[in-house]
């Protein structure tokens, strides 16, 4: 998924140049788990020697760390799945180890942002674009005999976003854990051409990914973590907005950033949500 859009936000680069409170008076011992949402690919700067994740030292994680102070061990690789918690990971730049490797029981505070390229979501909305008119929207493409591909693909990986949650808590048995949920990355209706998806695709991408995020507050739930919520704070800050004010790129990206991928003002903020939430837990 993210491979084939690396080439293309490339060139537009190129072309637009639940512990004790005793925890919180200490330094934080902080693991970052996740995919490209949470490395934050193409955003400065990217850290070396790991260039084939491509993360960002300015991602959430290392944003969070500098509020909260502590250590960090930000793991978090482009690309990412739920088995490369348990897996080498091969990038085009070698390989990674397998991101649970991270824990020790020291460890006491865990983010763990996994899952969308399970189900292919981003590719999902790459699928959906419409650069000329006329054509059909995409989601019927999904949808038949009642049955939504979607869906039925987010269902099917409660039980892997459950292992993953009970081995990140036998491995780093004091941290508090917290699964991070996926932004908002189309308003209601779109907005056609900026963001080439139709009205029926934008709503739909909308619920689908409305659905995957509450499949992973369920999952947080039943395993007796916290589910941090990004899509609802998002609202009003997607790819349609001007660079000021969004927090994820579109198509073509105008700042240092992969399309439909967080940017680095979308990083800020994510850091703040994701610090008010681990200082409100304590």
């Amino acid at each position: 998924m993210f491979r084939r859009l690396t080439l293309l936000a490339t060139a537009c680069l190129l072309a637009v140049s639940l512990t004790p409170a005793a925890h919180a008076a200490a330094a934080e011992s902080y693991v970052a788990l996740g995919d490209s949402a949470a490395a934050g690919p193409l955003i400065p700067n990217q850290v070396l020697p790991e260039l084939g994740c491509f993360r960002s030292d300015r991602n959430y994680a290392h944003l969070t760390s500098q509020n909260l102070g502590g250590s960090l061990k930000d793991v978090t690789c482009s690309g990412a799945k739920t088995r490369h918690m348990y897996e080498s990971q091969e990038t085009d730049l070698g390989s990674m180890p397998p991101q649970l490797n991270a824990l020790s029981s020291s460890t006491t505070l865990v983010t763990v942002h996994i899952g969308a390229n399970d189900v292919g979501l981003t590719g999902f909305i790459e699928d959906c674009l419409n650069l000329l008119l006329p054509g059909d929207p995409c989601n019927d493409d999904y949808q038949q005999n009642g049955r939504d591909s979607w869906r039925d693909a987010t269902d099917a990986l409660r039980p892997k976003i459950d292992q993953v949650i009970r081995d990140i808590r036998a491995r780093a048995p004091q941290a508090r854990v917290y699964v991070v949920g996926y932004a908002t990355y189309a308003p209601v209706n779109g907005c056609w051409p900026r963001v080439p998806v139709f009205k029926a695709d934008a709503n739909y991408i909308r619920a689908t990914i409305a659905y995957f995020n509450l499949m992973l507050a369920q999952q947080a739930a039943a395993q007796g973590v916290r589910f941090i919520d990004l899509q609802t704070p998002s609202e009003g800050h997607d790819p349609c907005k001007s660079s000021g004010t969004r927090w994820i790129e579109p198509y073509i990206p105008t700042t240092a950033a992969t399309p439909f991928h967080p940017n680095a003002l979308g990083m800020r903020n994510f850091a703040t949500i994701v610090t008010a939430a681990v200082r409100a837990a304590v």
